[in-house]
């Protein structure tokens, strides 16, 4: 299971309304690639793809993850931060034995 934090939950909302796109999930996933060897992927998606993704449902937020990249994401939260180090969303993996500066790819 992933989690969220509630900075994250806020954040999520705010771009659904802010985008006008209603009845959307939040598809939280893994690719192949960046400076530690895989990637996190975001993005909005309005319907779950087949048997492949579990759907979690967290505080009104429907999150869709495709069953490959749970592998790697499983026990991780979404946060959402915003300070002077930089604005965005951020992935605490506890799968990740390492990852880089931006937080954006890690390896396992």
């Amino acid at each position: 299971m992933v989690t969220l934090t509630e900075n994250a939950v806020k954040e999520i909302k705010r771009l659904i309304e802010a985008q006008n796109l209603p009845n959307v999930g939040l598809r939280m996933g893994v690719k192949g690639g960046g400076c530690s060897g895989m990637s996190y992927t975001l993005n909005f998606e309005p319907e779950v793809r087949g048997e492949q993704d579990q759907v979690f449902e967290i505080s009104g937020v429907k999150v869709i993850v495709d069953s490959k990249s749970l592998l790697y994401l499983e026990g991780t939260a979404l946060d959402y931060v915003d300070g002077l180090a930089g604005t965005g969303f951020k992935f605490v993996n506890p799968n990740a034995t390492k990852s880089c500066g931006c937080g954006s790819s890690f390896s396992v």
